[in-house]
């Protein structure tokens, strides 16, 4: 209840245009997801699980940052350089930082 009145408060504000589209993080207790959302169209450009790469020895911690480099390589691959970040209700702390950092690292600007 507290996360989507959060998450309600930030979508107020925060909207994703054509050249700056929206980065969506969201994570369950096993998962994380991000999206690339252009809102005035609503469509998404592109979208990265952490179900994608193998589990093995990796921590969920991990396994979010590599869904961060993800989603920035598919980003550049649409033409994307900069995008507009919304955590989602969630707090800018574990591995929705891990997200950050690692789209950050592969070359997206928020």
């Amino acid at each position: 209840m507290n996360r989507t009145r959060i998450h309600k408060r930030i979508r107020a504000k925060i909207k994703g245009t054509k050249e700056r589209p929206r980065l969506c993080v969201s994570r369950s207790s096993k998962h994380v997801y991000a999206q690339i959302i252009d809102d005035v169209t609503q469509a998404t450009i592109c979208g990265v699980s952490d179900t994608s790469f193998k589990k093995g020895k990796h921590t969920k911690s991990a396994l979010a940052k590599m869904v961060g480099t993800e989603i920035a390589k598919k980003a550049k691959e649409a033409g994307i350089a900069s995008v507009v970040f919304d955590r989602g209700g969630f707090r800018y702390y574990g591995r929705i930082k891990e997200v950050a950092e690692g789209a950050r690292a592969g070359g997206l600007t928020f």
